[in-house]
């Protein structure tokens, strides 16, 4: 009776993990952003969403007042 021992090298062990861990991970992150562009996740898309701001204009013409200076 013959008593056959499979020792395969340990040169290649692994290389097929990464390659397909990388492969899982580029499909992630593809669907995410794609799902973020189109609006599904976060807050991608916009949509017909308007926002009115209203932004105060600063007086510059020499009214007196306050000059910044931080002394009272």
């Amino acid at each position: 009776m013959a008593t056959i021992v499979n020792m395969p090298s340990g040169s290649d062990e692994g290389g097929g993990g990464w390659a397909v861990a990388v492969i899982i991970l580029l499909v992630v992150l593809v669907g995410a952003f794609l799902l973020w562009g189109r609006g599904f996740i976060g807050g991608g898309g916009g949509g017909d969403t308007n926002i009115d701001v209203t932004v105060p204009t600063p007086d510059v013409g020499g009214g007196g007042g306050d000059t910044g200076s931080g002394t009272q």
